[in-house]
Order: structure tokens, then sequence, then C-alpha cells
């Protein structure tokens, strides 16, 4: 309920009391409250995150509006204020903090609060007079913050993979292996526990990351499968109390045409709404693909060390100057700023499997943690790989004849010799060549082990860092 005072405030009364709310702004009373309850992190809601509250809202009164739940009127002017929101208004008064009362029921009532004021002013009220749409009997009519906040969380992180990280990923992928062609040429001496190893191509180390992240975007697509699976229209306990009998099926199927995505209510609202599994399959995806990054952040930065007391076999793009004090000097900062990305993503997604874990009988109250987490991860993990592949891959050049030397001057290069005069032999020619400085190739003519043709064939850099191709045995 709500009663005018004065042109800055009006009065608006729940189930605690009455509070002043300034007339100015589209959330209530409850929204206040959480406000001075949860004055904590300040950071506000996820924008992807409002966006999926909002866009369950719009198929909850379109469907609660076609069974006729609701009038038809006050269906049409939630919607409309849904679509103002989706349409950029009223972004600020989604102000919860993230850390708040279990369960999200203090983001959800703000989002019900914020679109029933609207409505009220579309339909020609004024804000607050909740007699004529109300907050919970209308917005919220049929639903339950048990069962559109886990719902909100699913449509949020498909929403924030399909923008932001499906996108970068495949533009990665294009790109590492557009560098893998102009690199195969080029052959570097490879390392394992930071020695010397046999040669490698510097293309094949590229086309090996590409297929690193293409494998990490499969197992993305494969575990997001069950986001689309929804829970929504079990109400407060899974049971659907207070819902029409074909609220369930009709609101997800509204919700489908309107994302154009295949979702489907879950066969078992009351096993959808209470575990939190499928968020942490794919938060656990976001880790795995996140400690790959940070390989391959540390694999640049090594191969760009120097200039000229490093590896310096590829020069990434400056892209700043890299020192307050040192002219001249410049950082790799894009790979940098990408571990510092992906070990944020892992602290994410140790948080979210404990809150995972967390909850108890029928309702999980930890879900506002997992859904700024997991969307959270999402989005700088894309924003991320899109940076580091603008800012950072697309531009790298090779060192060929750094490259070169390393590989010609590798003592692995003996590897290729085992099978012609023995592992120990070889490992005899190794460390005499280490502690006279002689050539492998110089030593074993010296010893009779091979002759010039056969080391010339052996020792052929071109044709040891080629990868044995697959041969089926049929």
């Amino acid at each position: 309920m709500t009663e005018q005072t004065n042109s800055q405030f009006r009065i608006e009364t729940d189930s605690m009391g009455e509070r002043q709310i300034p007339s100015n702004v589209y959330y209530g009373i409850q929204t206040l409250r959480a406000i001075e309850n949860f004055a904590i992190s300040g950071i506000k809601p996820l924008p992807t995150y409002i966006d999926a509250g909002i866009l369950i809202k719009k198929a909850t009164a379109i469907t609660n509006g076609e069974l006729k739940c609701i009038p038809q009127d006050i269906s049409n002017a939630i919607v409309q204020a849904a679509d103002e929101v989706l349409g950029g208004k009223f972004r600020d008064q989604f102000v919860v903090d993230i850390y708040q009362a279990g369960a999200g029921t203090s983001h959800h009532m703000n989002i019900n609060e914020v679109l029933a004021n609207r409505g009220l002013e579309i339909l020609g009220f004024t804000k607050g007079e909740y007699k004529r749409l109300n907050p919970n009997d209308h917005v919220n009519y049929g639903q339950s913050t048990n069962d559109v906040i886990p719902t909100a969380i699913r449509i949020g992180g498909l929403l924030a993979l399909s923008k932001t990280l499906h996108p970068a990923l495949e533009n990665a992928i294009a790109t590492l292996e557009s560098k893998a062609e102009e690199f195969q040429e080029i052959i570097r001496s490879g390392r394992t526990h930071m020695q010397d190893a046999v040669p490698v191509r510097l293309g094949e180390n590229f086309r090996a990351w590409a297929q690193i992240i293409t494998e990490h975007q499969n197992r993305i697509y494969i575990a997001s499968g069950d986001l689309m699976v929804l829970g929504l229209g079990g109400s407060a306990t899974g049971t659907g109390l207070n819902t029409h009998p074909h609220y369930r099926a009709r609101v997800v199927e509204v919700l489908s045409e309107i994302l154009d995505m295949p979702l489907t209510p879950a066969s078992h609202p009351m096993a959808a709404m209470q575990s939190m599994g499928c968020f942490v399959n794919v938060s656990g995806c976001l880790r795995n693909l996140a400690q790959d990054l940070v390989k391959i952040s540390h694999d640049l930065r090594l191969m760009d060390s120097g200039p000229k007391t490093g590896l310096k076999e590829i020069q990434l793009p400056p892209v700043q100057p890299g020192s307050s004090i040192m002219p001249g000097k410049y950082n790799p900062v894009m790979a940098e700023m990408t571990s510092m990305v992906c070990f944020q993503v892992m602290g994410y997604d140790n948080a979210i499997v404990l809150a995972g874990q967390a909850g108890q009988l029928e309702l999980n109250v930890m879900m506002p943690l997992i859904a700024y987490n997991l969307i959270h991860s999402i989005e700088i993990l894309g924003n991320t790989i899109a940076s580091l592949t603008e800012r950072c891959i697309k531009n790298i050049s090779a060192m060929p004849q750094r490259c070169l030397e390393y590989a010609e001057g590798s003592l692995a290069l003996v590897t290729a010799l085992n099978t012609h005069i023995g592992y120990l032999n070889a490992a005899e020619v190794a460390k005499e060549s280490l502690s006279t400085g002689k050539s492998l190739r110089q030593i074993a003519l010296e010893k009779g082990l091979m002759s010039e043709a056969e080391l010339e064939k052996v020792l052929n850099l071109e044709k040891m860092s080629q990868i044995v191709p697959l041969v089926d045995r049929d």
C-alpha cells in the first residue's frame, strides 16, 4: 500500500510497517530495506543478470495474461515496462548489493517493484498505487524467488555465453590458426622442464593452442546445455503452488520465443530449483579454460622474454610504456592481464563450488553469490580473450633467426641419434658437446659413430620438427 505525502516522498507499507520512499525512484519499500541492510560491497547486479530477470518477468506477464491470471491491461503494462528496461531505461533503479538476502529475494523484489511502478505510470497511475498494480500480486503472480532466481542464473549465463564468451573464443581460435599458417616454416627449440628439447615448428605451437581452446569451447557448449532446462513454474518449493495448470509449459515456451533459444521445462522442477549442479559444471569448464589460458599467456611471456637477456623468439606487440623509470621498456601486459583474470575466475569457481553444496532441503540460499560469480566469470573471460586476441595475438611477429639459432644449438638434437648409435652413446656425445663446445655432429664424426651423410640425413631440422602423421592401420 502507499500514501502520497509531498512531492519528495511517498509512504509505502509492507508487512513490517511504513517507510518513506523518494518519489522519483521506481523501486519500493522492500528494496529500500535491502539497501539499508546490505551496504556491503557497493557492487550492483550485473546488467546481464538484470536482463535475465526482466526477460523472465516479461514472459511471465505474457503467459499470465494469456491464461487470464492477471488482467490483460496489467499484463500489457508489465510487458511494456520490461521492454523499456531492456531498451536501456531505469537501469539505475536496480540497486541491491550482490551480497544480500539468501536466494536473492531482495534483488527479485527490486525487479518486481520497478516493473510495478513503471507499469502504474503506463496505466496512468502514480508510483506506489499498488491496489491497481502490485509487485507481488501481479508482477510476481505464480512465481517465487525460489524458481525465478535459478532461472535467471540460467538465462544470464546463456546470454553471457552467447554475447561475450563464444564470439571471443571463435575469434581467438581463428586468429591462432592464422598465426599457425604464418609461422609454420619457423623452427624453434622445444623445451621440456624448461630445458632444451627436440625442435618443433613455431606454427604448431599456435595450432596446438587453437586446438586446446577449441576443446574447451566444446566442453562449455556441452555443459551449458543444462542451463536450458528451467524450473520456472515450480513456485516456492517445486510443487507449482498458485500457478495455472498450463503455466509451467507455456511460460518456458514464451521465454524460448523471446530469446530464440530451445529452452525446456524441467521434468522435475523441485530438482531444478534445489540443485546448483549445472552452475557448478559450467563454472568448472570456465576454470578449466582459465587454467589453460594462464599456461598460454605464460608461454607468450617466456617466448617474448628479453629483448637481450631472454628467449625473444617472438615479439608481442607493444601497447603501452612498460616502466615509470626505465625508458624504452615494453612489457607483455595483455598476457599479464589474462593471467590475473584467469586467477579471479578460478577463485570464483571455488566460491561457486562451496555455495553449490550449501543448500538445505528445498532451497539453496547462496544463489546470489553463484549468480554474480558465474555470469561475471563468463563475461570477464570473454572480454579478456577478445582483448588478448585483438591487442596481442593478432599482431605477434616471429624472430626466425633467433628461433633457428636455439634449435641448431640445442643438445636435445642428440635424441635423433638414439636409434642409430644407442641411448648411452648419444648421452656421451651430448655430455662431451656441453663440456667442450664442439657440435654434436663433430663429436659423432670424431668417434666414428656415424658418417657425414648419415648425420646430414638424421640431423635434419625440417624433418625432425614435423609432426608424425596419424596413419590408420587399416
